[in-house]
């Protein structure tokens, strides 16, 4: 480690993103991207914490995530997320032109057993809706009354999207999606997905479609069975919870073990303090202006995701348009319980965003 990081963590950094090709996916990422309304072939995310991912400012600008993060010390990663083998959260922007596959993810003890060559970690994730058109939906979960015995009548005769609750959203809707979940994504939403770092997918049904190769693309019915959560089912949208501190609002969607997800909306100065315990992301959706911390600033801008090292401490946002942003890391769920009462949040509105 240079001598450049053991000076505990005091700048953020902005991380580039990768485009990853998808048959489902579009040629006009302008939504979020506007340089990129022309592309070459179907784009259909945007990874904006992969491993691939380069350092677009900082010490380590040019270097990858993923060659950077087992250096990192806990200043930059926190006490609590030291010694991970890479960054625990991934975050996305999904941009669906078709719908994606009816599939699933398994947890981490599935994962653990069965899926080590692929990093042996389970799938839970949240849908941030960034934009919709009219009409757009999301399935999620499976409707009541659907068996083990159904499902796989429903898979030999190419009616499982009908097994799956439907999920009308509009732009600022969120969507949790336990590992076990089955789900799919429709066309017309531009999704900011916020996950356990896990790309372990199961597809059930895929419409029929052919890869690249000419050749339908794989199934995993077998495994996907395995993991399935039938019964009672715990996704769907989220019921947040709002409050407001003068120039900022603040929206909290949910919180897990892996990761918590909020929103910020402002338009004046506002002044932040990070945990010595996380690193934060902030992924800006709307809005420009300026990240201030230790007498330094930087720009912000749409579409950009910002780490923000455990030790940087106090900071400010000052934007110079109105900014929404979600912010997310991975919390310890009784210091966020606490914080919502702190912020005298009753309990039957916290314990609908809290999902142990």
């Amino acid at each position: 480690m240079n001598s450049a990081s053991n000076r505990l963590g005091r700048a953020p950094v902005r991380l580039a993103p990768i485009f990853m090709p998808r048959i489902w996916g579009t040629r006009n990422l302008s939504a979020l991207f506007p340089e990129r309304s022309q592309e070459s072939e179907p784009i259909g995310e945007a990874w904006l914490t992969g491993s691939e991912c380069r350092f677009d400012t900082g010490e380590f600008v040019g270097r990858t995530l993923g060659e950077v993060w087992p250096e990192l010390p806990e200043e930059w990663t926190g006490t609590r997320m030291r010694n991970l083998p890479r960054i625990p959260l991934l975050v996305k922007f999904i941009f669906p032109e078709e719908k994606l596959s009816v599939q699933v993810h398994p947890d981490d003890t599935y994962a653990d057993q069965h899926e080590a060559a692929a990093g042996g970690s389970g799938k839970t994730e949240l849908w941030y809706v960034v934009k919709a058109r009219d009409g757009a939906e999301l399935r999620v979960g499976l409707r009541p009354g659907v068996t083990l015995k159904s499902f796989r009548r429903a898979i030999a005769d190419g009616t499982v999207e009908d097994c799956l609750e439907r999920v009308a959203v509009q732009a600022g809707d969120a969507v949790f999606v336990p590992a076990g979940t089955a789900h799919t994504i429709g066309p017309g939403v531009v999704l900011c997905e916020i996950q356990q770092h896990s790309d372990i997918t199961y597809r059930v049904f895929d419409y029929n479609r052919v890869g690249p190769d000419g050749q339908p693309r794989p199934l995993h019915i077998r495994q996907a069975l395995n993991v399935m959560r039938f019964g009672e089912q715990s996704g769907g949208r989220c019921d947040p919870v709002r409050i407001s501190h003068g120039a900022i609002s603040k929206t909290f969607f949910a919180a897990c073990q892996y990761f918590a997800v909020e929103r910020w909306d402002f338009r004046e100065r506002v002044a932040a303090v990070t945990s010595p315990e996380h690193f934060d992301l902030l992924i800006f959706l709307e809005g420009t202006g300026r990240v201030e911390f230790a007498e330094r600033t930087e720009a912000y801008a749409p579409a950009e995701v910002w780490l923000l090292p455990a030790a940087l401490g106090a900071y400010q946002l000052v934007p110079e348009a109105p900014t929404t942003l979600l912010r997310a890391y991975v919390p310890d769920l009784h210091e966020f319980v606490r914080r919502l009462a702190d912020e005298r949040v009753e309990e039957n509105a916290w314990s609908r965003v809290v999902h142990p």
